[in-house]
């Protein structure tokens, strides 16, 4: 058997079809059980994270192999095969050994040197070994990519060269600003209360942002992270409802949105509706009195041009702006996103000016009211002032590209987050850790290739047992005079020719079986002895159902 892994990244794919690709929890399960009950394999993994999934096996043809897995993951991902194939990537063997040591490492990570990978193998373990699609092979090959991982951030800096992928999208939404001051007096919501979540909410707080919401599907759930960050992070932290976003929305200086929703969770319509709320500030002054009334002519204006940066000759009349909360009945004025009608006179003299103009001219009413903050500046874009900040951390993604094109809206994403890393500048503790990671794939390799060989060993050195055993009940038979002290010392005397004719042979043989192309040597054993092959078979049974073996 080999072992072969066969998957799709950020370094390989786009991540409009990462979006598409990603499995569910329930997908996860569905996708080991049909890998193993394909004829190829005998045991299975599946690492799905928010920018990779990749199927490990143990498979006896390669060819088959690959074709089975790609088969079934275009199957589980909802990908049409054609489209996913030249996406795709296969690792075998050795190959594959450094593949999974390296992501373990952070090396292979969107962001170089992250460690949230090793709690995800330690999770796509868990899985395997629950399910019990996880043999010796993926048992002994994730197991030992934990130990990688934690050696590379033990023994080197790779730390330095890169940080969570939490850490990084904030630093991108602080847009060259230091984050701690970015930070401060930071009115944050965070949506969903996962590992990545609790992740980003557990690092805020550590920033001393002035507040935290923490918004879920289970309230239950929301509620005790909002209590350990009130108790042990010195934050004021609260949950809510995902049925009270839409308020959180307006009172929100930054938004971190990681959850498991096949749908958008925060669309364009949502924060533009959020943006068109006039912010609380009543310490704002006379600013206040420069905001539009709502409804009137001046505030529909400023809302729908916020949201689709651009300003339409077409009635009003009997039309709403979606959920912007903006009625529009019975106004003479015309405001969409399309310029696709015949031009009418604005009664205000708008139609004249560009959509960008019009973009900003909203920005400007809608951030009257608001106190520029100190250190918010630096995410200032030509549409002025960023009034809220979006990190989606989710894949597929959470909240909708669009967003982008509101003016006071800066979002940061999976995508933009690749970019951005692409750039970043490779540290040199990154060359010792690949140094680590090829020592630990030869000695991993030796490993297997040594054990490959054990139960051929043990089932030899069982078969000598049995002949000395017949042959002493043969020799006692034969000569019935022998006292219990002269059975003893001829049995031990025959035990030990034996052991010492054997000895040479099996060390010389795991030794050459540690090497590579040495896995032939078995089977040379089990031919010079005429060993049974299901003795040796039972001795790998045994090993396997070994209770302690390769638990996480």
């Amino acid at each position: 058997m080999s072992l072969l892994v066969v998957g799709l990244s950020h370094r390989s794919a786009p991540v409009s079809v990462l979006e598409r690709a990603s499995l569910s929890a329930d997908a996860q399960i569905k996708l080991l059980q049909d890998t193993l009950a394909a004829e190829p394999a005998t045991e299975a993994a599946v690492l799905a994270t928010c920018n990779r999934i990749e199927l490990y096996a143990d498979v006896d043809k390669f060819h088959a192999g690959v074709a089975e897995l790609s088969t079934l993951l275009a199957q589980h991902s909802g990908v049409g095969l054609e489209e996913l194939t030249p996406y795709l990537y296969v690792h075998y063997e050795d190959r594959a050994v450094h593949h999974l040591f390296s992501v373990a490492c952070g090396l292979d990570s969107m962001v170089v040197g992250e460690g949230q990978i090793l709690g995800q193998i330690k999770d796509a373990l868990a899985l395997g070994q629950e399910l019990h699609t996880a043999g010796r092979l993926i048992n002994d090959l994730f197991q030992q990519a934990l130990r990688v991982g934690k050696r590379a951030h033990s023994e080197t800096g790779i730390d330095r060269a890169g940080q969570s992928l939490v850490t990084f999208g904030l630093e991108q939404l602080a847009d060259g600003a230091d984050v701690e001051d970015w930070a401060a007096d930071k009115r944050v919501l965070v949506i969903g209360a996962g590992s990545m979540s609790s992740l980003a909410a557990t690092t805020l707080a550590r920033l001393r942002v002035r507040e935290l919401v923490i918004a879920n599907r289970t309230l239950e759930r929301a509620e005790r992270l909002a209590a350990a960050l009130g108790e042990s992070g010195g934050v004021t932290a609260r949950a809510v409802a995902m049925d009270g976003l839409a308020d959180e929305l307006t009172r929100a200086d930054a938004v971190v949105s990681c959850t498991g929703a096949t749908g958008l969770v925060l669309t364009a319509e949502s924060i533009a509706a959020a943006l068109a709320v006039a912010p609380s500030a009543p310490d704002a002054g006379a600013g206040d009195s420069l905001r539009a009334p709502d409804g009137s002519l001046v505030a529909r204006l400023a809302a729908a041009a916020a949201r689709d940066g651009r300003v339409a000759d077409k009635s009003l009349a009997g039309t709403s702006f979606g959920d912007t909360g903006v009625s529009n009945t019975g106004t003479d004025a015309a405001v969409s996103g399309r310029r696709d009608s015949a031009p009418e006179a604005c009664p205000v003299g708008l139609d004249q000016s560009p959509a960008d103009e019009l973009a900003q001219h909203g920005a400007w009413v809608e951030n009257a009211g608001r106190r520029i903050r100190q250190g918010s500046a630096a995410g200032a874009r030509a549409t002025g002032d960023v009034r809220i900040a979006l990190l989606d951390l989710a894949m597929p993604r959470d909240i909708d590209g669009a967003v982008h094109r509101l003016a006071g809206v800066r979002l940061v994403d999976i995508e933009s987050l690749a970019e951005a890393s692409a750039d970043a500048p490779m540290a040199a503790d990154v060359d010792q850790v690949r140094r680590i990671v090829s020592d630990e794939v030869a000695a991993f390799g030796a490993a297997q290739r040594a054990a490959h060989i054990t139960p051929t060993v043990v089932a030899l050195r069982t078969m000598a047992a049995d002949v000395v055993a017949g042959e002493m009940a043969r020799l006692e038979g034969r000569l019935t005079g022998l006292d219990e002290k002269q059975r003893a010392e001829i049995n031990q005397t025959v035990r030990r020719v034996v052991d010492k004719l054997l000895h040479a042979p099996t060390v010389r043989v795991k030794q050459l079986a540690s090497e590579p192309g040495g896995a032939g040597y078995a089977d040379a054993l089990r031919t010079l002895f005429d060993l049974d092959p299901e003795t040796v078979a039972s001795v790998s049974r045994a090993d396997m159902n070994d209770p302690n073996r390769g638990r996480v």
